[in-house]
């Protein structure tokens, strides 16, 4: 039989929109669009590359919950509101994810709110970082 995990913050937004922050069927590992809020603070820092590190902990600590890590993420969507800031979001992304080198899915839509600089929704495989990982390049 197939384990599903739900996992909720209590975050109004989840209660509002019926959502859960991340979904774990079996070792593959969903997790929702996820703003720069500090869960402790409830402040939006206002640079994007500290609003887009704030994401990634989130991230990893809703993986943490399910046994898993950053080091897990197999794919990546991160949607940056205003393209001026791509240049540093992207920065402070690679400079987190550098080595884990995700698939990338990279746009610039309106977000939910004008603080949102930067939302990332992540895609992971439980144990993914002790995989026998093997990188081809090739040439299109």
């Amino acid at each position: 039989m197939t384990d599903i995990v739900k996992v909720k913050t209590g975050s109004p937004a989840e209660e509002r929109g019926a959502y859960s922050r991340l979904i774990a069927v079996d070792n593959l590992i969903f997790v929702s669009n996820t703003a720069g809020r500090n869960p402790r603070t409830k402040l939006i820092p206002e640079d994007p590359a500290e609003q887009t590190l704030q994401v990634l902990s989130n991230i990893d600590a809703a993986l943490a919950a399910v046994g898993s890590s950053i080091d897990d993420v197999i794919a990546a969507r991160v949607f940056v509101q205003f393209p001026q800031d791509i240049d540093a979001v992207m920065e402070a992304y690679a400079g987190k994810m550098r080595g884990i080198n995700p698939t990338l899915t990279l746009t610039s839509p309106p977000l939910g709110m004008a603080e949102f600089k930067v939302e990332i929704e992540v895609t992971a495989y439980r144990g993914a970082t002790q995989a026998n990982v093997k990188e081809i390049t090739i040439t299109l």
